[in-house]
């Protein structure tokens, strides 16, 4: 890819998530503006969610833990992250993070496959 192209591909991306400092090689470049492309069909809206439950131990002994993981493509490019655990002592807790930037899309998705 020469350095024309690879500057209209950034602009694009630009255009939708954050590129700040941040390097993309040709092949990252391609894949976020097919992101791009095809987002609106084939991402807008789509949920996944994934629940694991684990053991711990703290110091008022062994608990079993259930955790909830929901990653949501939003209207706007980006996904939401939501996370919520539920201990069997009464513990629980939620947070929640949004990406929007091409490193934390790229980064997504290749935790992913």
């Amino acid at each position: 890819m020469d350095r024309h192209e690879k500057k209209r591909l950034r602009d694009y991306i630009g255009e939708h998530l954050d590129v700040s400092s941040t390097r993309l090689t040709d092949d990252e470049a391609r894949f976020l503006s097919d992101f791009l492309d095809e987002y609106d069909e084939t991402y807008k809206g789509r949920t996944e969610t994934r629940t694991t439950s684990r053991v711990g131990w703290s110091s008022d002994g062994k608990y079993t833990r259930r955790e909830t993981f929901t990653d949501t493509f939003t209207d706007d490019v980006g996904i939401r992250q939501d996370y919520g655990y539920q201990d069997d002592d009464g513990q629980s807790g939620t947070s929640t993070h949004v990406i929007t930037d091409a490193r934390g899309i790229l980064n997504w998705f290749r935790d992913r496959t």
